[in-house]
């Protein structure tokens, strides 16, 4: 993809700055499924973050690498492009948009909704509106998922992040957070609200790529290809073949790889934010 002009302000880069000490996440689950639950979370989650377990080491603090560098004014601009598109879909639709704070981090850090940690892959804590960012975990997205990782793969992951704030400006994430806390409905039925939830934060990052494109002509040939490779690649039907071996749709949280292709396209090929209703889709 293009690069543009435009760098945000809101994006605290803590890398090199000597974090880590986090709690890890329990249940003794592995790397893959640990980034698997958390990765385009649509909930608070600390819902699974643990107070127990050992710490990360702490590291030292260090100079940033020019990569690194490099890679903390892309999402900088990434960052800017989300807040100018969402500033105007919101403004098209009579409501007024706040920016969320972009957090990169490496092995661990404090966040809102608990201790981060580079495992648990990116992440959007409603508690302090923030996106959490590791970028090590697209390694990850890439040695382990079978995606390949471009510089607009990396964009669509910060779109969907986006797309959870923006779910929780619109009260969407508070309604989701309601029926958890209820207790009036089954764990297959909450998977069914939650695969929703993600699949919406696709949509909404899709409708970003449109709105964003449509400005400042940034997408260049392959790039859509590799954001609809990474969203089929955390499929969850594709994870649960790499983990376990088979599939049980029942336990869906996130939406197969065909519904994450599905909804991101939606959003890229419809252009307006009243065609996201995954809710009413997928609920009835």
């Amino acid at each position: 993809m293009k690069w543009t002009d435009d760098r945000s302000g809101n994006v605290d880069d803590r890398r090199g700055s000597g974090g880590g000490g986090g709690a890890i996440v329990g249940g003794g689950l592995g790397t893959i499924i640990i980034a698997a639950i958390v990765f385009f979370l649509g909930g608070d989650p600390s819902a699974i973050l643990s107070s127990g377990g050992s710490s990360s080491p702490r590291t030292e603090q260090r100079e940033l690498s020019q990569g690194e560098l490099q890679v903390g004014e892309f999402v900088k601009m990434i960052t800017a492009e989300n807040e100018e598109t969402w500033t105007k879909i919101f403004a098209e639709n009579g409501m007024q948009y706040k920016p969320a704070r972009v957090v990169l981090f490496e092995d661990g850090t404090d966040s809102g909704c608990g201790q981060a940690q580079s495992a648990m892959g990116p992440f959007y804590c409603p508690a302090d509106q923030s996106v959490y960012m590791d970028m090590k975990f697209f390694d990850e997205l890439q040695s382990k998922f079978g995606a390949k990782v471009t510089e607009f793969t990396i964009a669509y992951v910060m779109a969907h992040e986006m797309g959870h704030h923006v779910q929780n400006l619109l009260g969407t994430l508070d309604k989701t957070d309601q029926l958890r806390r209820s207790g009036r409905y089954s764990e297959a039925e909450l998977n069914q609200v939650s695969v929703a939830t993600e699949l919406q934060a696709d949509f909404y990052a899709g409708l970003w790529a449109r709105y964003s494109n449509e400005r400042e002509k940034f997408l260049e040939p392959g790039d859509l290809e590799s954001a609809v490779e990474a969203a089929e690649a955390v499929g969850d039907d594709n994870i649960q073949k790499r983990s376990q071996g088979y599939v049980n749709q029942e336990s869906f949280t996130h939406g197969s790889s065909a519904q994450r292709k599905e909804w991101f396209m939606k959003g890229y090929n419809s252009g307006d934010i009243k065609q996201g209703d995954t809710f009413n889709q997928l609920l009835r």
